[in-house]
């Protein structure tokens, strides 16, 4: 019997040696993320990529940066974060396979590259989004600002206050003495007996982790102490200015301000406690500024800071420094609300959309009190003129737009069908900074590669 099978075999050869090219769907995202990292690259956006490799080529070979920083961006796209992963993926996917060139470098390269470059990411992130912007996808015009709290590598139960550490440390070191001691009687004095026990070793180190901490904490302390004493200070200066006594609450003294149940985390000190929806996690508060139209982040940032009360002027500065212009229309949600905040809009020329309450406080508000109708008074204060703008046809219409823009991001981030990142791989504010741009670029790369733009871009100048 014939069968009208197309001809397979695992071992046939190929006339011409195939191309790399042919791997991938040339309208897929691998392919994607390879022509635009190589249109950065050529366009010189990427320099900080290639500081620290040696010039002059002497050494050994080095795995190229654009190579690297294509593997692990397209990984951060498709929701693969683990550097062991991602080397498996180099051996197995044909996707990776075609962004390394074929070559397959171990988990330990992918890792330190990453490490190494952390401080350049945000050029990265930069980058991208100013090609967003030259190819039409995003317009710094309206944003949505808001922020979400992933966790930190790091667990929640490492967390120590002050006293604790002195108490833990106390303990580690009249453990330490006791073994001595024992030693001393069986080996004697002079002796040097037996290697450190693996038990000891580890104390040795978690008394470096405690100290650490220590030191900290009481570095926190100190900070805490002199932010009140510059409260003090200006409050007498402005009672000494207009010679009378200022109204309301006297601050606290320095001593009295300093929080003793503050803790910091052994693993990754920098993290914090963050209250969710579901609970308390260790972690960081990821800020994200928004363009209302396409979804394409703008600006972006990590603080340890547990609100969003103080990240609405530093948001609106790494918005203006990384999309390159300052936002005309800012929303945010209650979190950001204060009359600093919104003082600050006005300076800056920025419209403001920022309720004082949160929406559902707001409604039952209205309900029981009916909404303010009429000429605003005169002496209403800037949040209170705030609500009653947020509560006009305008207002209301414009606001209603930051649940649906900066909001479904976050799912894009962290949902299973999307990007799937919902924990730091790595540690300290500094490295987590680095990280978060990885992730913000690679939301961006896939925002500019379902719009169909930058191909249009490039047909048209082609033409």
């Amino acid at each position: 019997m014939s069968y009208n099978f197309k001809t397979y075999g695992v071992e046939q050869l190929y006339w011409m040696p195939p191309s790399i090219l042919d791997w991938v769907d040339e309208e897929g995202l691998a392919r994607f993320v390879y022509d635009t990292i190589k249109v950065l690259d050529e366009a010189g956006k990427l320099k900080g990529l290639y500081e620290g490799y040696a010039e002059n080529g002497v050494g050994g070979e080095a795995y190229h940066p654009i190579m690297l920083l294509s593997v692990l961006l397209y990984a951060y796209c498709v929701g693969i974060t683990s550097s062991r992963k991602i080397a498996t993926a180099l051996e197995g996917d044909v996707n990776f396979r075609f962004l390394s060139g074929n070559q397959q470098p171990d988990f330990r390269t992918v890792s330190d590259f990453r490490n190494r470059h952390i401080g350049v990411f945000e050029e990265v992130f930069v980058a991208l989004l100013r090609l967003c912007k030259e190819v039409g996808l995003v317009k710094v015009g309206r944003v949505s600002l808001d922020g979400t709290k992933i966790e930190a590598n790091a667990a929640l139960d490492q967390n120590r206050t002050k006293e604790g550490i002195e108490k833990e440390v106390k303990k580690i070191l009249e453990e330490a003495e006791k073994v001595d001691k024992e030693e001393d009687e069986q080996y004697g004095k002079e002796n040097r007996g037996d290697e450190l026990p693996k038990d000891l070793q580890s104390s040795s180190l978690r008394l470096e982790k405690l100290k650490n901490a220590h030191r900290i904490l009481s570095e926190r302390e100190a900070e805490q102490k002199q932010k009140q004493v510059e409260k003090i200070e200006v409050r007498e200066q402005e009672e000494k200015t207009t010679g009378k006594k200022k109204r309301g609450r006297k601050p606290k003294t320095p001593e009295a301000a300093v929080d003793k149940e503050k803790k910091v985390n052994l693993t990754d000190s920098d993290s914090r406690i963050q209250k969710t929806a579901k609970g308390y996690i260790q972690g960081y508060n990821a800020q994200i500024g928004v363009d209302t139209q396409s979804q394409v982040i703008v600006g972006q940032d990590v603080t340890e800071e547990e609100n969003d009360l103080h990240q609405l002027k530093p948001m609106t500065e790494k918005i203006e420094k990384q999309a390159g212009e300052k936002p005309q229309e800012l929303l945010a949600d209650a979190g950001y609300s204060s009359d600093e905040n919104l003082e600050m809009g006005a300076e800056k020329e920025i419209e403001l959309f920022i309720p004082d309450k949160k929406d559902w406080k707001r409604r039952r508000e209205d309900k029981e009190k009916g909404v303010p109708k009429g000429r605003i008074p005169k002496n209403l204060s800037k949040k209170e003129r705030m609500a009653r703008k947020l509560r006009t046809k305008r207002g209301r219409k414009i606001y209603k737009e930051r649940g649906k823009t900066v909001e479904p991001v976050f799912g894009q981030i962290k949902n299973q069908d999307g990007q799937k990142f919902r924990r730091f791989r790595l540690r300290s504010k500094r490295k987590v900074k680095g990280e978060w741009s990885l992730v913000c670029t690679g939301h961006n790369m896939l925002k500019l590669f379902r719009s169909g733009l930058l191909k249009i871009k490039q047909e048209t100048t082609a033409a």
